[in-house]
């Protein structure tokens, strides 16, 4: 194996032996020729379209899903990445067969690769891996795209749930995964990872589309963190479509369901807040599972990824269930909608009412819901406070958390910024700073949580918004500073979507992603000031003087 697509890689180098995500050499292996594959299916699709051949939207639906399982903490199970690329052979195939008069023969070998033989992948997949391309910089912007591409996916993947699905985002999909199948210049890669940028804005937008047409527009909420009486079910992971069907089929069994990590925004939404059985929030964010999930007591639901590896002393495996493009050996798999009905989770309800109530770890409430609707709401305000000099500095400490501990650092930077600085947030990055007590500025709380991580559009359509309020020309003239902790896929294609909208001197860490080699970080240096985080009190006091 290598795989060095997430901030934990060995050695910020890469994982050779086994993932420091606890992703197994084979699984590793088969993630890779699973993407081998989809590549193939691009360079079909791509030469295609370019004869005006139409693509079905279920082939581009399909890529984004089983790209979505190679996210870091997503699939451990190698039974089912197999399933997944015999999936992925036989759209290739039939994909071909409908266009193979306007395509020919003559492509990438990716393309044309097929076996029945299940035994045979791990051997091919040695050969089709990361290190296949052999120049460092060649092979970091093939990468960059790539796990780009991963959290486009993973966002378009979401939205199609609710039913939005926007044809451009399947097309570059298919378009950027042949990219790397062939020999461009370097002007030309750089260029599709910054196109990469725009179709993650626009994947973002699709999404929040979807989900305030669903739901609503997130409020200002009190998430309360005690637990209840009654036994619960534990939601995680980030689709809102399942916390939906959750609460229906548990409405008025007696059993109460709690969000835990990226699955906590769910409560700002007005649509889930009639839900008398929604008791709020458990626990932290993601590498906290093999705790709390032990004191939870009763089934956990794991909507997407994070899910953690269970360690020896762990009891909680039977209660485990996952859905959608998750899977874990031994767990239980809830099966996908068919034909418009809701997913099926009567076993866990029944589960649940076998099992003692939550442990519980925490008392108190968190304040969230400032995404863009509501933060421009308070629009006047804002402006108000920062024309008075109340507000000094805006600081979006978003992206993701980890279990290292140099993660502290946000912990430090929140605790330390002057009492005339507010925090933009959005995915689990809060984790590290949203229970403290930063007080607020004339009403305005310090910290205004926007939600999941695919919520740091909100965040861009605030910037945007004020940059339009104080007539500036330049969102760098905005008093806003970017301090982004990474960990996986989606962070690098919120990262590229910030790029796009010509956000300059993001502060990145705890480390910078290893796929970026030297040659690739300078562009990125040079043409948009990307800095490496370092000591809490410098960046304090260089993000306040706007540097």
């Amino acid at each position: 194996m290598f795989c060095f697509q997430c901030q934990e890689t060995a050695k910020n180098q890469g994982c050779t032996i086994k993932g420091m995500c606890g992703k197994e050499n084979d699984t590793a292996n088969l993630q890779d020729l699973l993407i081998y594959n989809l590549k193939g299916i691009g360079v079909i699709a791509s030469a295609a379209k370019a004869q005006g051949a139409a693509i079905p939207k279920e082939t581009g639906l399909f890529v984004a899903q089983a790209l979505f399982t190679t996210i870091t903490n997503t699939n451990y199970n190698e039974e089912n990445l197999r399933d997944w690329i015999q999936q992925a052979q036989k759209v290739k195939k039939e994909l071909f067969e409908s266009v193979k008069d306007k395509v020919g023969t003559n492509l990438h070998e990716s393309a044309t690769w097929y076996s029945d033989d299940v035994a045979s992948f791990n051997a091919k997949a040695q050969t089709v891996g990361v290190l296949a391309t052999e120049n460092e910089d060649v092979r970091s912007l093939r990468e960059l795209l790539v796990i780009g591409l991963k959290g486009i996916a993973a966002y378009a993947d979401h939205a199609s749930v609710l039913g939005v699905e926007k044809d451009e985002i399947f097309d570059f999909m298919f378009e950027a995964l042949a990219s790397t199948t062939r020999d461009l210049s370097v002007d030309e890669m750089v260029g599709m990872v910054l196109k990469a940028g725009e179709v993650a804005v626009t994947t973002m937008a699709a999404l929040d589309e979807a989900n305030t047409t669903a739901y609503g527009h997130p409020e200002l909420t009190e998430v309360n963190l005690g637990v209840g009486s009654n036994p619960g079910i534990l939601i995680s992971g980030h689709d809102l479509k399942d916390m939906e069907e959750l609460l229906k089929q548990t409405e008025g069994t007696g059993v109460d369901v709690y969000t835990h990590g990226e699955m906590l925004p769910a409560n700002y939404y007005p649509a889930f807040k009639k839900f008398a059985h929604l008791i709020g929030n458990y626990g932290g964010s993601w590498w906290h599972q093999n705790e709390e999930f032990e004191s939870f007591n009763g089934p956990i639901l794991m909507t997407t990824n994070c899910i953690v590896p269970m360690k020896s002393k762990n009891t909680y495996k039977d209660r485990v269930f996952t859905t959608g493009v998750v899977s874990y050996p031994g767990t239980k798999h809830i099966a996908d909608r068919v034909n418009g009905s809701a997913k099926d989770f009567s076993q866990i309800v029944k589960l649940a009412k076998t099992c003692k109530a939550p442990e519980e770890i925490e008392t108190g409430k968190i304040v969230g819901g400032f995404a863009r609707n509501q933060v421009l709401a308070l629009a006047d305000k804002v402006v108000d406070a920062v024309k008075s000099g109340a507000i000094k500095r805006f600081v979006v400490m978003a992206g993701c958390d980890g279990r290292q501990k140099g993660r502290n650092y946000f912990t430090e930077v929140a605790e330390k910024l002057p009492k005339d600085a507010v925090i933009l947030t959005a995915g689990c990055a809060k984790y590290r700073y949203n229970k403290l007590d930063l007080g607020d500025i004339g009403g305005i709380p310090r910290v205004l949580d926007a939600g999941q991580c695919n919520d740091c559009y909100s965040l861009a359509v605030i910037a945007l918004k004020l940059k339009e309020v104080f007539e500036l020309e330049d969102i760098n003239d905005l008093p806003i500073s970017f301090d982004i902790g990474w960990y996986e896929q989606k962070a690098v294609a919120v990262l590229l979507a910030l790029l796009h909208l010509g956000v300059k001197g993001i502060r990145l860490g705890p480390t910078l992603p290893a796929f970026v080699s030297p040659t690739v970080l300078n562009v990125l240096v040079e043409n948009f000031d990307i800095k490496l985080i370092t000591e809490p009190d410098a960046d304090v006091e260089a993000m306040m003087q706007g540097k």
